[in-house]
């Protein structure tokens, strides 16, 4: 499946990036990095190899040509959202899914302007200001375009062009992506592995801390201190105060201890054997990790269940709605290339 790269700057800064339907269930809602060998087009067929030294013009989509300078470009972004360099037994795959990528969006752009397809200039304003914001300085703005060899006015251009593919496109797919009852219910029936959510525990603890190489010695007068206030909380004293008060986890000890409901292997063995353990509203004994000694209090559990698709419904629509877009993006793209005159020198 086609993922276009706009060289608006929103993408070229790394300021945003094309929205990707993520799973349905309440465990998989927020975003999710994917290996950069499944970032650009994985089903690409790699192939003859590309070459080690890449000529100047790459690709001519109807007469115009895709350089050397764009395709790296794009790698360079592609790494950066992926967070380390192409590995190298995926090479051919990962440049010749980057390089499609650049003709389907060549052809859209194309179209964008034989369309005459207009962007008023208040628009692209109102664009580059929200992507401006997003840079703590003017200078760090202006360092950050410089360091991409941009200016403003080809960032302006660049976004001219990204907003012109996007109304094109909604205009031609509006109506073609909506999502009948029978898709969505279809999907949940199909799918039921995406719906389950596992158990789950919501505990508080408290860290009393030795450092990584402490000796027997040293770890012993830390248990004399954490047993003090394991003392205190089977006395009765308040949970969340003893936390905020002894507590040296400085990610949680603010929230008295809190930290949130986590998964199995979330958490290092001792912790997690003990917490999946205990019953809500019981605190455990001194428990040992590399960290230190732990006293854990668990507020809830949840069994496994699978989600009913009254809860899961509004974010399943968006998912099959998006999913149904792109597929009508890549219809739209393949049609272009069918008419169009597509080279590719590599």
């Amino acid at each position: 499946m086609i993922r276009f790269i706009p060289f608006c700057l929103a993408l070229t800064l790394g300021a945003c990036s094309r929205n990707t339907p993520a799973a349905s269930t309440e465990a998989s809602a927020g975003p999710a990095s994917a290996p950069l060998a499944a970032t650009a087009a994985q089903q690409v067929d790699p192939g003859k190899p590309v070459p080690a030294e890449l000529p100047a013009v790459l690709a001519r989509v109807n007469g115009e040509a895709i350089n050397k300078a764009d395709f790296e470009r794009a790698i360079r972004d592609l790494e950066g959202r992926a967070g380390g360099p192409v590995p190298a037994d995926q090479r051919d795959r990962i440049y010749r899914g980057v390089l499609d990528q650049l003709i389907g969006y060549r052809l859209l752009a194309q179209e964008s302007v034989a369309r005459k397809v207009a962007v008023p200039e208040t628009d692209i304003d109102a664009r580059i200001a929200e992507i401006r914001k997003q840079f703590p300085t003017q200078e760090a703005f202006t360092q950050t375009l410089e360091q991409r060899n941009m200016t403003v006015e080809g960032l302006r251009n660049d976004a001219r062009e990204g907003m012109r593919i996007d109304r094109m496109l909604e205009a031609e797919i509006a109506g073609k992506a909506a999502v009948t009852p029978g898709q969505l219910e279809d999907f949940y029936k199909n799918n039921p592995d995406q719906f389950k959510t596992p158990e789950r525990v919501r505990a508080s603890h408290v860290l009393i801390a030795f450092p990584e190489n402490a000796d027997a010695q040293a770890k012993a007068a830390v248990r004399e201190r954490a047993l003090v206030v394991l003392k205190a909380l089977q006395a009765g004293n308040d949970f969340a105060d003893v936390a905020q008060t002894n507590s040296q986890d400085p990610g949680s000890a603010a929230k008295g201890g809190d930290l949130g409901f986590f998964e199995r292997g979330q958490m290092v063995g001792p912790f997690e054997q003990t917490a999946f353990t205990l019953k809500p509203g019981q605190l455990s004994d001194l428990v040992e990790t590399t960290f230190g000694f732990h006293i854990i209090k668990v507020t809830a559990k949840e069994t496994e269940r699978t989600l009913p698709l009254d809860e899961v419904r509004p974010r399943l629509q968006q998912f099959l709605e998006n999913q149904n877009r792109e597929q009508q993006t890549d219809a739209f793209v393949e049609s272009l290339r069918a008419k169009g005159k597509v080279e590719i020198l590599i």
